[in-house]
């Protein structure tokens, strides 16, 4: 047992100048004339030397401000540059330089990662800086097989420790190689119950680093099935738009959040916002369509048209745009 934690310990100290705390700030639409600024917290790992952190979608997908502190107490601004929400990851670029005295992680391969294996985790639990929590990793799972929210993601599930403020933290192996980024908990309590999920790296790695990737700045809802009647949907479904963040290309189309909370049995959502028919003629109507305007969007040149068909206060609108 001694030599176990003393390879924590070290493993940890080399690891730890690495991680960063997300302080983000969005805003929050309470009317059409009347917003609040929403102070949010989250984790994140560097992973360049030109200052490219890895975190959480769910952490960064609407704020408007963010900034990056490290474990010296310096902090630097940063932005997002690619995200994909439907697998809860996202890469942030530090705007003005990394600051002096942090370290680089290595991105592992999480392939490599079999159940049993030992692992740690590194974050901000409830605004606790840098805090330490040692598991194992209890069973893997492959894209759509836990849940629609994140269908792209290759999640493994861990015993160790995982609170709010941990989300967008990097999970690391027994070298010191980020291994995967936290998501979420399942949980009766709300609190920890030792069912912990974790993006896989291998995933961060294929949806933002090894492809075309781009950030839209929004947070959305799919309605479909029931939902899709309630909210009168002239097609089988649609995106109801919930947050939007400033400055982002959702705001600069003119997409609009919602305002009010619903919950509709057991969803819960904000409404009065936009419902999202249609991308560049591509409709949400069929299924798994998302990926198909992803790479439509992705591969547009600089300077292409951009149209979003979108269910207004009852009436169809299109916004349009250039990318």
């Amino acid at each position: 047992m001694k030599v176990e934690a003393a390879s924590l310990k070290s493993v940890f100290k080399r690891a730890k100048p690495s991680v960063v705390v997300l302080m983000t700030e969005e805003t929050i639409q309470l009317s059409d004339r009347e917003e609040v600024s929403a102070p949010g917290l989250g984790s994140g790992v560097l992973i360049s030397k030109d200052g490219k952190i890895l975190t959480a979608a769910h952490v960064v997908q609407t704020a408007d401000d963010i900034v990056a502190v490290f474990h010296n107490g310096k902090s630097a601004p940063a932005k997002v540059i690619a995200s994909e929400p439907v697998a809860d990851i996202a890469l942030l670029q530090l705007t003005k330089g990394v600051p002096k005295g942090t370290a680089v992680a290595k991105v592992g391969d999480s392939n490599k990662v079999a159940t049993g294996d030992e692992i740690f985790i590194i974050g901000a639990p409830y605004g606790l800086s840098y805090t330490l929590t040692a598991g194992h990793i209890s069973a893997r799972h492959k894209p759509n097989t836990m849940t629609g929210t994140f269908s792209l993601a290759e999640f493994f599930q861990t015993d160790a420790a995982v609170n709010e403020g941990n989300s967008g933290g990097p999970m690391f192996n027994m070298r010191g190689e980020v291994v995967g980024i936290v998501s979420h908990i399942i949980t009766k309590s709300g609190g920890f119950e030792g069912l912990g999920f974790i993006v896989s790296s291998n995933t961060a790695k294929e949806l933002l680093l090894d492809r075309k990737s781009f950030w839209g700045g929004m947070a959305g809802y799919l309605l479909d099935g029931t939902l899709a009647g309630i909210f009168n949907l002239p097609q089988k479904r649609g995106v109801l738009v919930q947050q939007v963040a400033k400055g982002s290309p959702s705001a600069l189309i003119g997409l609009k959040g919602g305002i009010i909370e619903a919950q509709i049995g057991n969803d819960q959502f904000l409404v009065g916002g936009d419902i999202i028919l249609g991308v560049n003629g591509i409709s949400f109507a069929a299924r798994d369509v998302y990926l198909k305007i992803k790479r439509r969007l992705n591969d547009l040149p600089k300077g292409s048209k951009i149209t979003i068909t979108v269910l207004r206060a009852g009436v169809k609108k299109k916004l349009m745009t250039t990318k």
